[in-house]
This record gives C-alpha cells, sequence and structure tokens, in this order.
C-alpha cells in the first residue's frame, strides 16, 4: 500500500502538472526542520551535533509556511531534532492542513501524550513514529531503556483518538532479516499502524556510532532476503513499489534529491536532508544553482552507500507516474 488512493492521485496529478509546465526539478515533499533539538541521543543521528546556540533556536510558523508555498511541494515532514518540542508545533500542523498540505509529523513519541490534545484527526495529518526495531533493539538504537513501550502506547492512544498513524524504521548494519520481519510483523499485524516506513541508515560523519552503517550490498541482500515469502506484498509499507525493488538491488536509480528537499533554520539545505555543504535562500536557488552532477554514488564518495528515501524514492515515483503499467501496479500493490 504505497500511499491513499487520494493522496496518490493528488500527488500523480501533480507530477504531470509540473511535467506539462516543463519544469525539471521540482519538490515532491519537503524535510521541514524547524529545530534541530532533541530529547534522545541516538547513536546514529547526525542532528543533533549542533552547537548550544544553534540547538536552542526555534523556526517560526510563518517562516515554516511560507518556506513550504514558496517550493509548492504537495507533502511536508516535519523532522528534527524532535518537533514536539517546539512551542508552536500544533499552529504549525494546524496551518500547513490548512493549506491542504499532507503532514506527517515525525517523533519518538515520548511527548505524545502531553501534546496530544494539540491535535486534530485530519486525512491531511498522519504522526510518523520512529520506531526502529522490537523492545530491546529499539532502546538500545535510541540508547534510553523504557522509549519502545512508551512508542507503543503513545501508537496505541493515537489511533484510539483516530488519528492516522504511520512508522519510520531505520535498519542498521547489526539487523538481519529476522530483526526486519520480527519489527515489521509487530508493526503490521499486533500494533496494525496506517503504513510503514523503511530506510538503511544514512551514515553520518558525526554520528557517535560509525559502524552501525549498512553498505549497497549489505542492504541489498538485507531486504532481499526480509521480503521474501510473500512479506512484501503483505506489509503495508508506505513506498513505491519501484522503491522497493531498488531496496532489493533489482533496479537501480539515480539520486533526485531536489524532489525532497530540506528546510532547516538554516535554509535549504545543499544537497539533501543528510549533507550540509552550504544553504540557498529559496527552493528555485538550491534546485537551480546547484552543482547536482557532483552528487550521487559514483560522484561522492560520502555518497557512496546512501539508499536513503530522500534521495531514491522521489527518482521511483516519477519512473512509475511516467509509465502505465507501473502507475498500474503502484494501484494495485497491497
Amino acid at each position: 500500500m504505497p500511499m491513499p488512493l487520494r493522496q496518490s492521485l493528488r500527488v500523480g496529478g501533480y507530477v504531470l502538472r509540473q511535467r506539462l509546465r516543463r519544469r525539471r526539478r521540482f519538490p515532491l515533499l519537503v524535510e521541514l526542520e524547524p529545530l534541530f533539538a532533541c530529547n534522545l541521543k541516538c547513536a546514529g543521528c547526525g542532528k543533533i551535533q549542533h552547537p548550544a546556540d544553534v540547538l536552542r533556536r526555534r523556526m517560526p510558523v510563518g517562516q515554516a509556511v511560507a518556506a513550504v508555498e514558496e517550493c509548492g511541494a504537495p507533502m511536508v515532514s516535519i523532522a528534527g531534532g524532535e518537533p514536539l518540542m517546539h512551542p508552536q508545533i500544533a499552529e504549525m500542523v494546524r496551518a500547513l492542513v490548512a493549506r491542504r498540505k499532507y503532514v506527517f509529523l515525525c517523533t519518538n513519541a515520548l511527548l505524545i501524550p502531553r501534546k496530544i490534545d494539540q491535535f486534530t484527526p485530519s486525512p491531511y495529518f498522519a504522526w510518523a513514529v520512529h520506531i526502529d526495531g522490537l523492545r530491546e533493539r529499539h532502546d538500545a538504537s535510541v540508547c534510553k531503556e523504557g522509549v519502545f513501550d512508551e512508542a507503543v502506547a503513545a501508537v496505541r492512544e493515537c489511533r484510539r483518538r483516530g488519528f492516522r498513524v504511520t512508522t519510520n524504521t531505520t535498519f542498521f548494519a547489526g539487523d538481519s532479516p529476522r530483526t526486519v520481519i520480527e519489527v515489521l510483523d509487530y508493526l503490521n499485524d499486533e500494533l496494525r499502524v496506517d503504513q510503514m516506513m523503511i530506510s538503511p541508515g544514512y551514515a553520518y560523519e558525526k554520528a557517535p556510532d560509525q559502524d552501525c552503517f549498512l553498505g549497497v550490498r549489505q542492504t541489498r541482500e538485507l531486504f532481499r532476503a526480509a521480503f521474501a515469502g510473500g512479506n512484501r506484498g503483505r506489509w503495508r509499507l508506505n513506498h513505491s513499489p519501484l522503491y522497493l525493488d531498488f531496496l532489493e538491488g533489482r533496479i537501480d536509480f539515480p539520486c533526485t534529491a531536489w524532489a525532497i528537499p530540506s528546510y532547516s533554520v538554516f535554509g535549504w539545505q545543499r544537497p539533501c536532508y543528510l549533507m550540509a555543504d552550504g544553504y540557498a535562500e529559496t527552493y528555485r536557488e538550491l534546485a537551480d544553482d546547484t552543482d547536482w552532477s557532483a552528487y550521487g554514488r559514483g560522484r561522492d564518495p560520502r555518497c557512496a552507500n546512501c539508499m536513503a528515501h530522500c534521495g531514491y524514492e522521489p527518482t521511483a515515483v516519477f519512473a512509475t507516474v511516467g509509465s502505465l503499467r507501473e502507475s498500474l501496479r503502484a494501484l494495485r500493490s497491497p
């Protein structure tokens, strides 16, 4: 199940309109980072290593909404840091939903019990809870005991109140097909979240644990084995079939990071959410003035093992929309 039908048709129509206007580069989704501060210190994270004065900064709601409006993307993923630490996060979500943007609020869920009353269920809003494995594995990943149980309780409460709930699971070198299957079976069959997103971890240069990241060959072997036996078709994965093919190594794609740009308190980040080679003031400046030929596997060594969704999911979406066969396949996907 790539995404709800209404959302899928909205995004497909948006892509077709951009192509009819002969726009070469345009955003599908904005990774909005209104702060970098977080209430956890995960071993594989490279987003919380900023100086204290940067970690204290909070993006004004008006600035966040203006950036999303300027670029025109139909979807927004609000990340960080931990976005629920932002004092105006509910106001930010309401403003984006009012503009009919599909909003995913990425969170470790620890603050959901204190903040949930500020939010209202909507087809344009979903919680995106980070769950990187079952209890022992998840708590080890976030370097704090008890987080898994709190996240699960928060997911159940969100579902009880009628919210759409998705999850985001990152896999690392210590994972095996068995650990992938276990956590996705749990999320799909027992916790029954609406959809699940998966990704191999990106090797952040500043991450405390530099031995936890997967290489391309390891990633392909991991997902090929985990998807076997009908699992891929049974799980409610929030990805296009072609991106899942990519994870398995059945197809290869170039990176199109300009389609999932990152906007933070510093501006539009070059070239992507995962690397910081400077910032642009507008999305158009980012898209038109960045030397995209310098990035991607085989071009920049930092990209050598990257198979993250922010670079390759949009390429899969473009290939899907450009093919009647793949479009029908995506609509048929369970």
